[in-house]
């Protein structure tokens, strides 16, 4: 379906610990001045009440009424439902908050909740990296393409969401790739998010250059870069081994996806510091009992964030082959292959497109 020219409206939020953002979107596209309202986390009635007061204030400036309103909350929580449980950065949800039902009642519209990892992934599949992927397929004359995409986030957690054949799937608990509770790579006794956050990123500075100063993510990549005075050498190595952590859980999820793979978040932008480490592990080895090894994945991760990257993900193995008892020619293309890059919409505006084309998809 092409959502770029749909006339409807759909309001959207995007709800984080300190304020809530709220907007419109028309056809893929903002169409009024973000509105921002504190969050009020510590409590439920002022919390609810500034729900309700953003997409009033939205509503009012609409010149066509909403036919929905869409957007990522988050969990845990049972999404088709609408109903919120305990939450760590919004602590005055608990219990299980009807949120979805609330709105409903009061804007007599339907109402769409979802994990933010889980509309980015939508939101690039419907008009991000995985239509660029198959336009460049389809450009270069190759018949392959894709259908599925695991999307992650690296930001202040770990996130995902699985777009299977065109359609967001969200599990039978609402509950599908929680990728930040597979186990770390490095630390097995922790889960991947220790290794996969600013926090993690923050922490291994600390422990690799030994300065006990609290610096954030975009001072370690400025320390990476020679743009500013610290440890380099401990810069680059907290996010080598961001990557090695982010590579192993990508590598597990995709031996079960077999998809394309987007990448959004804030720490998305060190790609340069930690893709290596991230590749090296997917395209890297594992070893059987009698320690022989094996390909790690039983597909070719590519990085499209490179020109060979992309060449390569775009040429295959495509051959030609005769059909036995025949003058028959057929093509082939035996290298299974996957590609990896960064988010095309940017991370916010995939998590409202996915907002958009997930309410139009259900109406």
């Amino acid at each position: 379906m092409n959502y770029s020219n749909d006339k409807r409206i759909v309001m959207t939020l995007d709800a984080g610990g300190t304020n809530f953002v709220f907007s419109a979107i028309q056809g893929l596209k903002s169409i009024v001045n973000p509105i921002t309202l504190p969050s009020n986390a510590d409590n439920l009635d002022k919390c609810l009440n500034s729900i309700i007061a953003g997409f009033k204030e939205v509503e009012k400036n609409l010149k066509e009424k909403p036919v929905a309103i869409s957007f990522a909350f988050p969990g845990p929580a049972d999404y088709p439902n609408g109903i919120i449980g305990d939450l760590g950065n919004l602590p005055a949800f608990r219990g299980g908050v009807a949120l979805g039902p609330m709105l409903s009642e009061i804007f007599g519209l339907p109402i769409f909740i979802n994990n933010d990892g889980d509309l980015f992934a939508f939101g690039e599949a419907i008009a991000g990296l995985l239509p660029q992927v198959n336009a460049m397929l389809t450009q270069a004359g190759s018949p392959k393409q894709y259908r599925n995409l695991l999307g992650v986030t690296l930001g202040t957690g770990f996130g995902a969401g699985l777009v299977y054949n065109n359609q967001l799937y969200i599990g039978d608990n609402s509950a599908a790739a929680e990728i930040w509770l597979m186990r770390n790579y490095i630390n097995n006794n922790v889960f991947a998010e220790e290794g996969v956050s600013i926090r993690a990123v923050k922490q291994m500075y600390k422990h690799h250059s030994k300065d006990i100063t609290d610096l954030s993510p975009k001072d370690i990549f400025d320390i990476a870069d020679g743009k500013l005075e610290g440890n380099k050498i401990a810069a680059i190595k907290a996010f080598e081994e961001l990557g090695t952590v982010v590579g192993d859980a990508l590598a597990n999820a995709v031996t079960l996806t077999d998809s394309i793979i987007v990448i959004g978040g804030g720490l998305a932008n060190a790609w340069k510091y930690f893709s290596p480490s991230m590749f090296n592990v997917l395209n890297g080895k594992i070893c059987t009992l009698n320690g022989d090894k094996v390909d790690r994945l039983e597909m070719k991760a590519f990085n499209l964030e490179d020109e060979e990257g992309k060449k390569a993900m775009t040429m295959g193995g495509l051959t030609k082959i005769k059909v036995p008892f025949s003058d028959k020619i057929i093509d082939y293309d035996p290298m299974k292959r996957i590609g990896i890059g960064i988010s095309r919409l940017g991370t916010s505006q995939a998590v409202s497109v996915g907002a958009y084309a997930f309410a139009l998809s259900k109406l």
